[in-house]
């Protein structure tokens, strides 16, 4: 044999004592990773099946031990049964663990309870000596109890299972798991020991180590009643996971949608390649979790319960680096495993041990113990929201009335640039929306009171500590939840559940049908595979504290419900004036849904209907439909054919600049809009309803009462961010660009003249005049004025071009192809080759917006589709807004391009182009410049912190507890009533 493999072999053998514990470790890792949440206890009860068959065929069915042990042994079951079913009651992985790191000390001090020595019969546990122990016969005497490393051991391991919140019912249900472990390991121990003597009554042989070594007939007689005490845990363990998983888990059937779908179109249908994959888990992890079985009891006979309570808390803190690794996760599981050893090293007399009994080898533990928990308690109370260094040196800008009606509102030009007002002005609006976000569960609760004057949903402190433990930077800011479901607050719960059943009955209403129940995903149809499979997936973190319900996706990119304003006004007035007020007076609601009502199926299936109430107005003008929501004393509801739009609501003078977005996509301040953004014109598809009818879009217009939520798209990154492409923000190209094509509307008899994207590349690339603001003096802050320039003198700022036509007549199709400069098709990822990039809204919301907002270019967005982000993303901090008029374009896209110097003086066209050093400009010092770069910057940075996957679930997850009150029957009397 090879000197190599006979070492290794040798090694091998001389260590196969450590295989048992580290097989265990690295299973029960796998097992708490990748188990199945809703099915644990199923996974539990079928794997302990496994092990009881195994027990029986080696033990027999009944016999093989006494009355006492058989006790014990059914008891130790009992305890482990518990502490599975807490462990499911929470359903919450992470937090569970956060109280794991008990479990070493609920050993000790179990085992040393004189009471439960008494009436249970617990072996008695002796702790390691904190000072060198005699060798010699005499040894044998009680050793003072090492408590302050198992104070270290409990604070290390604690630290590296923290999560960022766990709720109370969590942290007592994690508590009780503990116990009831620890108590199942001790008994589990006390029922496997036998004496040393032999079958005979005497002692077996002496090896030449001191130890007994036992006769075969006395191996036989301990086998047969170990084995026996395993079958009759492993019967405890079956019957009472399996009444729990009856009572408390839904059925693993073949419809139900409980695992992690794939996010790629694959060959064949996702969902039944989804539900092969979810029973080949289950089992795996049934496999798997019958090998931990084993090996637990292998370690208990053998080494003890504190051994097997150590290696199982070591398995939690490998699961949790697992799925989230972090520097004092590391370093503190670290700390556990070196005090664990030194713990559990015992009287050996190896060279190890007497490191350990020294006391400098002990200070150092303590010590390096104490000064990371200093650390990470510093490092805590030092945490700040501010994300953004608030500049105090420029102007804040104030809106003033203006000199007539509907006119923009005038801005003070003295103060400097209109941009340079507008950004500090929403950088500080920002960081005074960072500085009041709740930080604890009983602000959460109190600021939702605040708002809303009602308690929160059932369920929220699950959702907030969802929310807490993802790291979501904004937990108050949901307004836009709230004013999307008021309406449905004026209709019987049974009316809400009736129009979505119906809705979702006809073939023909285009929209995703998704069922809920007992807690799982029954049934999902409709629409493309994708946008099933990312929906499906977005909820399925947290869909086991759902009520049972039916819910309806539209599968258009345009909204589907418009309410008329008389019925919409009556329906606020009575939720506002008459429903909340009665939930107002619940003070202690009930902090859970109520059961399935009987108008409800079991999901399987929609209920077919004949008829629908969508109609359907696809290729034809929308303005009439669209406004009947508006106000009747706004300005879209004027009677005249021509009325000006109400500037003052959103609008800067003297270019127009938005200083208020959202009015500026309110519809019904611009009636200007029936004739120039596409939607009006003609939509690619439009199919409305006119009754308020629970319909979750992706986004809407303003005057809709569609119920928005996190677009899929997004969430499946359709238009994914490609890091590797991208380069600096030095030495990218100094222009807006923009390719896309003509999507928005469809082009009839001319259409295309009367459409957003037509107008906005018609508008910034026209050969016609454009004013600017420039600088009347060269000074820090100076005052500025217009002045009219040939918008082709700036061309080279400018890169906005169609690269497809579509979506329209053939006629309309050639009059565009001969009225536009069409450029190459583009790659995506060609964008990130530029400094300024321009988003606009399509047929609906523009799915590149986020992909732009994590590159390091500057964003400018052009959009009156609302999505859910409308609080979480802020005009002038994350992007530039851009009007449909057009007038402030070219003196936005010139300022930020580096159009004035240091002292405020402007710059050539050349040098705006190539940079004072010839090379790509953009990169100088002036104001401009630096504010665009800070805007990419933080645009990016924030994007990193409110744009993931986790932050989408976040805000679906409070919406769908939110619309899951209002759909229930007791909606007046449940909710949460506080910590």
């Amino acid at each position: 044999m090879h000197p190599v493999v006979a070492l290794i072999v040798e090694n091998a053998r001389n260590n196969s004592h450590l295989l048992a514990p580290l097989l265990l470790v690295v299973s029960s890792t796998v097992a708490n990773v990748h188990g199945p949440v809703q099915h644990q206890l199923l996974v539990a009860c079928v794997s302990w099946a496994l092990v009881w068959i195994f027990a029986v065929f080696r033990a027999g069915f009944w016999s093989g031990n006494a009355e006492k042990k058989r006790t014990r042994g059914w008891l130790a079951g009992g305890f482990l049964a518990l502490s599975a079913i807490c462990d499911r009651a929470a359903c919450d992985r992470e937090g569970i663990w956060s109280t794991k790191g008990l479990m070493p000390l609920f050993v000790v001090l179990i085992s040393e309870n004189d009471a439960l020595s008494k009436y249970v019969l617990l072996p008695p546990y002796t702790p390691l000596a904190d000072s060198p122990t005699d060798s010699g016969p005499h040894a044998e005497r009680s050793q003072p109890k090492s408590f302050r490393l198992l104070a270290v051991i409990v604070l290390s391991a604690s630290v590296a299972l923290a999560t960022s919140f766990t709720a109370s019912t969590t942290s007592a249900l994690g508590l009780s798991s503990a116990i009831f472990a620890t108590t199942g390991f001790v008994i589990f121990e006390c029922a496997s020991k036998t004496t040393k003597d032999g079958a005979n009554g005497r002692a077996g042989l002496m090896s030449a180590n001191g130890s007994f070594s036992r006769r075969s007939a006395g191996d036989g007689v301990q086998k047969g009643q170990q084995m026996a005490v395993l079958r009759d845990v492993a019967a405890a363990m079956v019957i009472a996971c399996g009444v729990a998983t009856f009572m408390m888990e839904p059925p693993l059937r073949p419809e139900a949608v409980t695992w992690v779908p794939l996010y790629h179109e694959v060959p064949k249908g996702w969902k039944e390649l989804q539900q092969h994959r979810t029973i080949q888990r289950v089992l795996l992890m049934v496999a798997v979790n019958a090998i931990v079985n084993v090996l637990m009891f292998t370690m208990v006979s053998q080494q003890g319960a504190m051994h097997v309570s150590f290696l199982s808390l070591f398995s939690f803190i490998c699961a949790r680096l697992h799925l989230t690794t972090s520097f004092s996760g590391i370093w503190f599981a670290i700390i556990y495993g070196l005090s664990a050893i030194v713990f559990l090293s015992g009287s050996s007399s190896s060279s190890f041990v007497d490191i350990r009994n020294s006391i400098r080898f002990r200070r150092i533990i303590f010590g390096v113990t104490a000064l990371s928990i200093g650390l990470v308690l510093l490092r805590q109370l030092s945490k700040t929201h501010r994300y953004y260094t608030i500049r105090t040196d420029a102007s804040i800008f104030f809106a003033s009335p203006p000199k007539n009606p509907l006119e923009p509102v005038p801005i003070d030009l003295a103060k400097g640039h209109p941009a340079a007002q507008l950004i500090e002005s929403a950088e500080k609006e920002l960081q005074e929306m960072l500085d009041r976000q709740s930080k604890t569960l009983a602000e959460a609760v109190q600021e939702y009171r605040r708002r809303n004057g009602i308690a929160p949903p059932p369920h929220f402190d699950k959702w907030f500590e969802f929310a807490t433990r993802n790291g979501v930077v904004l937990i108050d800011e949901f307004d836009t939840v709230t004013q999307s479901l008021l309406p449905f607050w004026a209709l019987e719960p049974s009316t809400i559940r009736a129009r979505i059943a119906k809705a979702l009955g006809h073939e023909d209403t285009s929209l995703i049908g998704m069922t809920i129940r007992d807690g799982a995903v029954v049934k999902i149809e409709n629409g493309p595979d994708w946008q099933q499979q990312a929906t499906t997936r977005m909820i399925q973190e947290f869909v086991q504290y759902l009520p049972d319900m039916d819910l309806g996706f539209n599968i258009h990119d345009e909204p589907r419900v418009v309410v008329p304003n008389d019925h919409l006004s009556a329906m606020v007035a009575k939720a506002q004036d008459e429903v909340l007020p009665a939930v107002m007076k619940v003070q202690s609601p009930k902090n859970s849904f109520s059961s399935r009502p009987p108008d409800m199926n079991d999901g399987k299936m929609f209920a077919e209907t004949s008829i629908t109430r969508f109609n359907r107005f696809a290729h034809q003008q929308t303005w009439t439909h669209a406004r009947l929501s508006c106000p009747a004393d706004s300005q879209a509801q004027r009677f005249e054919d021509v009325v000006p739009d109400n500037l003052t609501t959103y609008a800067a003078t003297p270019l127009n600049y938005i200083y208020n977005h959202t009015a500026f996509s309110d519809i019904c301040n611009s009636p200007s809009l029936s004739s120039t953004f596409g939607f009006f014109e003609r939509p690619n598809a439009f199919s409305i309803i006119h009754e308020l009818t629970p319909v979750f879009s992706q986004s809407k217009i303003s005057s809709f009462q569609d119920i928005l939520y996190p677009s899929p798209w997004y969430w499946f990154k359709k238009v994914e961010y490609v890091e590797d492409r991208d380069t600096t923000w030095e030495n990218k190209t100094n222009s807006l660009y923009w390719r896309g094509s003509t999507t928005g509307g469809f082009s009839r008899n001319g259409g295309w003249r009367r459409q957003h994207r037509q107008r906005v590349v018609r508008r910034i690339n026209a050969p016609e005049k454009a004013s600017i603001h420039v600088p009347k003096a060269t000074s820090p802050n100076p005052e500025y004025t217009l002045q009219e320039v040939d918008r082709r003198t700036y061309e080279s700022l400018i890169d906005v071009k169609f690269s497809h036509i579509g979506q329209c007549d053939p006629g309309d199709c050639d009059a565009q192809k001969e009225f536009f400069e069409l450029a190459e098709h583009a790659d995506g990822q060609d964008a990130w080759l530029y400094k300024h990039l321009l988003d606009m809204d399509g047929n609906a919301f523009s799915g590149r917006f986020y992909s732009f907002l994590q590159s390091r270019s500057l964003t400018y967005k052009m959009a009156m589709f609302r999505e859910w982000h409308q609080e979480w993303l802020r005009p002038w901090v994350h992007y530039v807004p851009f009007s449909l008029i057009g007038d402030e374009h070219l003196d936005l896209v010139r300022w930020f391009a580096g159009g004035e110097d240091l002292d405020g003086k402007e710059k050539g066209t050349e040098d705006i182009k190539e940079g004072a050093d010839g090379k790509k400009g953009g990169n100088g010092e002036s104001l401009g410049e630096r504010k665009a770069m800070e805007i990419a910057e933080k645009s990016r940075e924030w994007a990193g912190k409110v744009l993931r996957n986790v932050d989408f679930e976040t805000w679906f997850f409070r919406l769908l507890l939110e619309y899951g009150r209002i759909i229930d029957d007791d909606r007046n009397n449940i909710g949460y009533p506080g910590p």
